[in-house]
């Protein structure tokens, strides 16, 4: 299999010379330095409409596209953009899976910037520091997200770090999520009374109901699959087709072989995909999994001599469900002999030999607050308060968040609402078990970082779980699936100084409060652990009227 895949060496190099050239020439960079450009970009967010279930509705636009427009950067690429909000509604934009390390000031939550009011601007300046891999960015703001303003971010490696596989023959991107044709203001109410999301309308693959893709026969594709969407996971196939996975959000993997793979909320993935069968049209299909019923958006593989549609079937989802998706979440593993961003392997990093530092136990829960329905972390669901956290910190504002509001245990009692801050330590090496034991299953994302997703397991979590993690070649990444009724443990060297999001990638539940802020902290301040405050940072609340 492996020489089916493998593609001419020579003729990679120029695919990717001409990309580089091609994006250079389209973005107009402006080369600071040969090691680290940057690139400049201008976004205007408005308002648009878009028929896409068959029924106009009002969604949100970056420039006129929906989704919004790919940024395409390599490794140690500073990004500055200008982003201007032309909504009746205030407005940000966070980058999924970007570390922004050491400077959690451009993370863009509402835990560590002010939103951008009504036709305002804000410009955001970040390093795609020591990364490769496949991102989304999506608006962090209220509802925003179900009504777009979404789009993908793609790390491509530096000429000098090598990749474990051939550069394949073309690169195609594939925003994948659920969707609603009820406006993101009217979904905002429905929560705001108390009432859960309701199941979605659709799956759209890149905003449409119908998309092609088109390839030679005999060559390699990537694929970059990312669930944008609210609320549900899918599972994702090609007819005919086996994929390679190689990359799962930044860590290259042990490269299995696959015919269908679950994508949960906020995680992305990357396969490779050989187009060896013979020359017609064939099905990509996205189906919502764990879901009595189940939706599926399909899409087009288009061999470029085919002149035959696509016949037959879909391709079959799986038959099972948790237990057959847990044991394949269990085969995506680390390649240890492959560097990633840097030089030096993956597998020279022995983070199973660390001794933890501290072990942090987060339950979810639906609870019921004054009447309403919430959700809870460790029976505190948090609220967002007019002054980010982040600046409270920054400038000493009293009565903003306090840091022994939220236990790093369950505690049992009931359930109350704070704007909830957990301290850490910069340095610190940290076991973090996400318990869940709800009929549901969890999606859970932390800004900032990535982590070792070590272990799963069905039913609640004790010391003696211990004896089942993988502490050789568990990969990194940012969001991880939580089984219901059951738990997923990670590690996580706190390397990143900040104020850091740990949320539910399920939005709706986000909203409800399922959410709180890891406060990485040393108490010596030196530009050596972050950057300081930007000079046009937005100032809001008890900031306003403080000087950076």
């Amino acid at each position: 299999m492996d020489s089916e895949i493998r593609v001419n060496k020579d003729m990679g190099k120029a695919v990717m010379l001409q990309w580089v050239i091609g994006v250079l020439a389209l973005l107009g960079v402006s080369q600071v330095d040969a090691e680290d450009p940057y690139f400049y970009y201008t976004w205007a967010v408005t308002y648009g409409s878009r028929s896409i279930l068959g029924v106009p509705q009002q969604v949100i636009l970056i420039n006129d596209q929906f989704p919004g427009p790919k940024l395409e950067v390599v490794t140690n690429n500073n990004i500055v953009l200008n982003l201007i909000n032309k909504l009746d509604q205030p407005f940000l934009l966070t980058w999924n899976g970007i570390k922004q390390r050491k400077n959690s000031w451009q993370d863009g939550v509402l835990g560590t910037n002010c939103p951008i009011p009504p036709n305002s601007n804000y410009t955001y300046k970040f390093q795609a520091k020591d990364q490769i891999g496949s991102y989304t960015y999506f608006p962090s703001t209220l509802l925003h997200k179900a009504a777009g303003g979404f789009g993908a971010l793609n790390i491509y490696h530096r000429s000098v770090i090598p990749i474990p596989y051939g550069y394949p023959d073309g690169d195609f991107t594939l925003l994948i999520g659920d969707w609603y044709k009820t406006s993101h203001k009217t979904l905002q109410q429905s929560l705001d009374s108390g009432k859960p999301l309701p199941f979605p309308d659709g799956v759209l693959i890149n905003g449409q109901t119908q998309s092609t893709f088109s390839g030679e026969q005999g060559k390699t594709y990537m694929f970059r699959i990312s669930n944008v969407g609210l609320s549900t996971s899918f599972n994702f196939r090609i007819q005919g087709h086996t994929m390679k996975l190689v990359e799962v959000e930044g860590s290259h993997v042990v490269q299995n072989l696959y015919d269908s793979l679950d994508v949960h909320v906020g995680q992305s993935l990357a396969v490779l995909v050989t187009l060896n069968q013979p020359p017609k049209d064939y099905y990509i299909a996205a189906s919502t999994r764990f879901s009595r019923t189940v939706l599926t958006a399909t899409a087009m593989l288009h061999y470029a001599n085919s002149q035959t549609p696509v016949s037959g079937p879909l391709p079959a989802a799986p038959a099972f469900q948790f237990h057959w998706s847990m044991q394949q979440a269990r085969t995506y593993r680390w390649n240890l002999t492959s560097n990633a961003a840097r030089p030096n392997p993956q597998g020279s990093f022995h983070y199973g030999k660390i001794t933890t530092t501290k072990t942090i136990v987060l339950a979810n829960s639906a609870s019921f607050i004054n009447g309403k329905l919430r959700y809870t972390v460790n029976g505190v669901s948090y609220v967002n308060s007019d002054t980010p956290p982040k600046l409270a910190d920054y400038f000493n504002i009293p009565g903003v968040f306090t840091m022994d509001s939220i236990q790093g245990l369950p505690s049992g009692g009931a359930a109350t609402v704070a704007t909830s801050v957990m301290p850490a330590s910069l340095h610190d090496f940290l076991e973090v078990v996400f318990q869940d034991n709800e009929n549901t299953l969890q999606s859970w994302h932390l800004d900032g970082y990535d982590f070792w997703v070590v272990g799963f397991g069905s039913g609640r979590w004790n010391p003696h779980k211990r004896k089942t993690y993988n502490l050789v070649d568990a990969l990194t990444r940012h969001t991880t699936q939580v089984y219901p009724n059951s738990w997923t443990a990670v590690l996580i060297s706190m390397d990143n100084q900040g104020m850091w999001n740990l949320r539910s990638a399920a939005w709706g539940r986000q909203y409800l409060g399922q959410q709180f802020y890891l406060r990485v902290f040393d108490p010596v301040r030196s530009l050596t652990n972050e950057y300081g405050i930007p000079s046009n940072v937005l100032l809001c609340g008890k900031a306003v009227g403080f000087h950076p």
